[in-house]
């Protein structure tokens, strides 16, 4: 009896997708036992967050490459019978791994409330507006979901240095405090919108 090959392409261009597909269905299964080793305590926090952001970060790209062809994950999961929920879930819904804590999101919402209310009250002193900005500036970085040219990153650090260069007793302006209050406002309201799917 002999046996007869199938060849699931008829070109190159094929070949590449369905290499793709294999890639795609690879990344949502290691995903799903990813999220199933972190939910039963087998990995740490720290083994987790890295695994999930290499995963997360080679789904993207694959899945910006077959946007055309896969134009919905959930119906790639169901057409080849995954059954992975919660690693649709990770890459699809929530887009950042579960250890990207809502405790350092609310981190950043906290100090970007206490820095523009400081300035609401009048506290315009160096000495007291450099270290809520600090604050700020470094736990926006700890939030690995934002881009490394985040506009509330550059500005933070623009007055930063800006106030690094002003003695401890000086006081911004009127003129400053507005701008700085408006740089805040801004940045905030831009840190807001880059968080619709950062739920987890």
């Amino acid at each position: 009896m002999t046996t007869m090959e199938v060849k699931l392409w008829n070109d190159k261009r094929e070949r590449e997708m369905y290499d793709n597909f294999g890639e795609l269905y690879a990344i949502i299964k290691a995903t799903e036992r990813l999220e199933k080793a972190y939910v039963r305590d087998i990995i740490s926090p720290q083994e987790y967050e890295l695994e999930c952001q290499k995963l997360i970060a080679h789904f993207k790209t694959l899945a910006s490459t077959l946007k055309d062809t896969v134009p919905s994950i959930e119906r790639f999961a169901d057409t080849y019978k995954m059954e992975c929920p919660a690693a649709i879930n990770r890459l699809v819904v929530s887009g950042v791994p579960a250890s990207t804590s809502a405790a350092t999101v609310a981190e950043c919402v906290q100090n970007f409330i206490t820095s523009m209310d400081s300035l609401k009250l009048n506290m315009v002193a160096v000495d007291q507006v450099h270290p809520l900005l600090s604050d700020l500036y470094a736990s926006l970085n700890k939030l690995t979901i934002l881009p490394p040219d985040f506009e509330g990153k550059t500005k933070m650090k623009e007055w930063i240095a800006r106030l690094s260069k002003m003695g401890a007793a000086d006081e911004l302006t009127e003129q400053q405090a507005r701008q700085l209050h408006f740089d805040l406002e801004s940045s905030y309201n831009s840190f807001m919108a880059a968080l619709p799917n950062a739920g987890t």
